[in-house]
């Protein structure tokens, strides 16, 4: 496999785990050496692109007695390997795509083992050695008919795929307003019961309690009680088609040192995030796993989502109470942000008088998880309602205001259907600055080290 040429060195030198990505490359062209690398640019169902790598190629396909060849192209995430490829069919000019179990309309190819991806027990040969036997079951290409000479079985096929509804004929439902919640437990339940008080326009919301997190339960209660709009489920494949995905799942460990306790939540991410965003390709990702910022960073690095579409709870349950308290004592009515890292510790937070007060707030009044809940409802609802309103929330925070590394942290963001947008940055005191310095760099040397 050639991979010398400059402009997949370029796009290459961009790709989180490179020597990794470029070993699986070795080892996909040694089984399939038809599989050709290139370059392109991957449009998502937002809009937004990025410049990727591409395997093109054919697969041999055996049916009633003969061979075919399908043609199909891998576009490789810049955190492969550790995310799964997109896969799609790439017909001829002669060739029309049968719809089904495991290809849509557009040819994008939906596989178990790209639900169930886990690197390294998952690789690019093994999940083509899958298409292979999943196409000789079920063919997801057929030749073109002329007019004098259909096929009615090829006919019943295509027929098959329409939707009849009030409004006519079409290929595709209407996309509903569905909410998921990863993760049970207190701010679990209270996330699932804020977001059906606060957003009206919901249509479904699906409850999946982690077994592999430590904030478990709550589940059975809800099946018990039946309350409309809610799906309760164990399967993250639930999840599928939502327009936001909140991820309350922690699996903290009885480790003493604090970077192995929040290794086991980043281990547990790994088993859920990649799987999360593929089936949700268009979804907002609202982390409230704590810590907040650094899960936020990995969910990022884990799902091969833009940065836009991945942010933390974050500061706005603090910004809420900031404003509040102002308003209050200074008749102000006007919002106010908290920003950086998310920090119980005042005393080096840098935050001001009415903040404290906001605190005092938090510990007298409800518990911690019901606050978070409705913190993390307001914000669905911004996204949902594409409101275009202002939350601190964490995000990829490099570039603002002169912070050159790769950090996520609480900053002032417009949010709505299309996830987040930045504020320009705001000119901070000497004081401040420094504790936001300080910030950084203590979330950059944890990143440093944790095995995402």
């Amino acid at each position: 496999m050639d991979l010398t040429s400059e402009k997949i060195q370029r796009i290459l030198s961009k790709y989180k785990f490179r020597d990794v990505a470029v070993e699986e490359l070795e080892k996909i062209h040694r089984i399939y050496p038809g599989m050709k690398p290139s370059t392109g640019t991957y449009t998502f169902s937002d809009s937004t692109q990025k410049d990727l790598l591409k395997l093109t190629g054919t697969i041999p396909v055996q049916y009633e007695g003969r061979s075919y060849n399908f043609p199909i192209q891998l576009w490789l995430l810049d955190s492969f390997p550790f995310t799964p490829p997109i896969c799609h069919l790439k017909p001829t000019s002669n060739m029309v795509i049968r719809e089904g179990k495991h290809v849509d309309a557009r040819g994008r190819i939906h596989l178990p083992g790209l639900h169930n991806w886990d690197y390294p027990k998952s690789s690019v040969v093994g999940l083509l050695n899958e298409m292979v036997t999943k196409f000789q079951e079920d063919p997801p290409l057929s030749s073109k008919t002329t007019p004098d000479n259909k096929d009615p079985h090829e006919l019943l096929a295509f027929v098959s795929n329409f939707r009849i509804s009030d409004g006519g004929i079409g290929h595709h439902d209407q996309p509903i307003n569905k909410v998921s919640v990863i993760g049970g437990g207190d701010l679990g339940m209270a996330s699932v019961m804020s977001i059906l008080s606060k957003v009206i326009t919901l249509d479904k919301l699906v409850f999946i309690d982690v077994a592999e997190s430590s904030t478990k339960g709550g589940s059975t209660d809800l099946e018990i009680f039946s309350l409309p709009k809610v799906e309760v489920s164990r399967d993250i494949s639930a999840s599928a088609g939502s327009r936001v995905v909140v991820v309350t799942a922690n699996a903290w460990s009885s480790e003493q040192s604090y970077v192995t306790v929040v290794q086991t939540n980043v281990d547990l991410y790994r088993g859920i995030i990649p799987n999360l965003a593929r089936l949700s390709p268009s979804a907002v990702m609202l982390i409230a796993s704590q810590p907040v910022d650094i899960m936020t960073h990995v969910a990022w690095r884990q799902s091969g989502l833009p940065p836009t579409h991945v942010i933390g709870a974050g500061c706005n349950l603090d910004s809420e109470r900031l404003s509040h308290v102002m308003d209050i004592n200074l008749n102000t009515h006007k919002p106010a942000w908290v920003i950086g890292e998310l920090s119980d510790n005042k005393s080096e937070s840098g935050r001001n008088d009415y903040l404290h007060i906001s605190f005092e707030i938090m510990k007298n009044r409800g518990q911690r998880s019901w606050s978070v809940g409705l913190s993390i409802a307001d914000i669905t609802n911004s996204v949902l309602t594409d409101k275009k309103v202002v939350h601190s929330v964490s995000t990829l925070a490099q570039g603002w205001g002169g912070i050159a590394v790769e950090v996520f942290l609480s900053l002032p963001c417009i949010m709505g259907v299309n996830g987040s947008t930045r504020l320009a940055g705001v000119s901070l005191g000497q004081q401040e600055d420094s504790k936001l310095r300080n910030s950084v760099t203590s979330l950059s040397s944890l990143m440093a080290q944790l095995r995402i």
